[in-house]
């Protein structure tokens, strides 16, 4: 641990890749460095993988988010990678007052789009993106929470609770590109898909939402339960509120993402940021691993 109200926690996630017959050449893309930022202090990160690189560099993409890039040259028919990495979180919501927050109705009319008005950054996130359509169905879902002049932070954190009690948590209904409307049709799937469907609802009634992916503490405080999602990496979502910034909810879970929860990249949705991504010549059929554990490290 470390000071007073922060969690240092340590994460160690493999991907390993086996290919049915050598990869001559692959070109690809990996998110598995987190962000420093204001509740979030990475003090150390390494990567590590195997064939070597021939060539590789980091860059910060247009969401803010580290992004690998690497090439392998070398004939391979087993592929992975290490990342590690220590991060200290400080609590976030100490302050945040549910009932004072805007009427959800003024924050959707002032990000409403105005020929000649202001830009606001956060309009990028109101609008459709490939996984994460806008529609009357998720629209109409959304508006049970939120009734005229309830707040933004009270009406998503009364969706968040709804999909957690309405939906089914089952790692074998979805892909990682199923759309947000079909897991809202199934009423089931893992967590991106309760933080797509969450962030389906939130723009269909004009508030910005992004999809967060990251890791999840993997061991509770003592009496409660395992948290579902924390084999593998997490998402949850986040609503922009004009008063207090972004709000992060976890609906796989009906919790605010906090202490427990380390933030790994911000974009629409999980298109935007598959943790590996990227292009190879040979390969054929293949298999992929992972592994991930994160845990509290404890102060001397």
């Amino acid at each position: 641990m470390s000071d007073i109200g922060t969690t240092t926690l340590s994460v160690h996630h493999t991907t390993t890749y086996h290919y049915a017959w050598p990869v001559e050449l692959a070109q690809q893309r990996a998110v598995v460095t987190p962000p420093s930022c204001a509740w979030q202090t990475v003090g150390a990160h390494s990567i590590e993988v195997d064939p070597a690189p021939s060539h590789q560099h980091m860059r910060t993409d247009g969401f803010g988010n580290n992004v690998l890039h690497f090439m392998l040259d070398v004939p391979h028919e087993t592929m992975w990678l290490t990342a590690t990495s220590t991060v200290t979180l400080k609590p976030r919501w100490q302050a945040l007052d549910i009932a004072r927050s805007p009427r959800w109705e003024d924050a959707a009319e002032r990000l409403r789009y105005r020929a000649g008005q202001p830009f606001h950054p956060e309009t990028e996130f109101v609008y459709a993106s490939p996984n994460v359509a806008l529609h009357d169905s998720l629209r109409n879902y959304a508006l049970l929470s939120f009734a005229p002049g309830v707040t933004v932070a009270a009406g998503a954190i009364d969706l968040m609770h709804r999909i957690h009690a309405d939906f089914d948590y089952h790692s074998e209904i979805t892909e990682v590109h199923t759309p947000a409307l079909e897991a809202f049709a199934l009423r089931s799937g893992v967590c991106q898909d309760f933080a797509q469907v969450m962030i389906g609802c939130l723009r269909s009634i004009g508030l910005p939402a992004r999809y967060v992916s990251g890791y999840l503490c993997t061991d509770p405080p003592p009496g409660e339960p395992r948290l579902l999602g924390a084999d593998a990496s997490h998402a949850w979502a986040g609503v922009w509120c004009p008063e207090n910034g972004w709000i992060d909810l976890d609906p796989t879970n009906a919790m605010l993402a906090d202490t427990r929860h380390v933030t790994l990249a911000i974009a629409r949705d999980y298109s935007d940021v598959p943790l590996l991504h990227g292009v190879i010549v040979g390969g054929g059929e293949h298999t992929v691993g992972v592994e991930v554990s994160v845990v509290p490290v404890m102060s001397a």
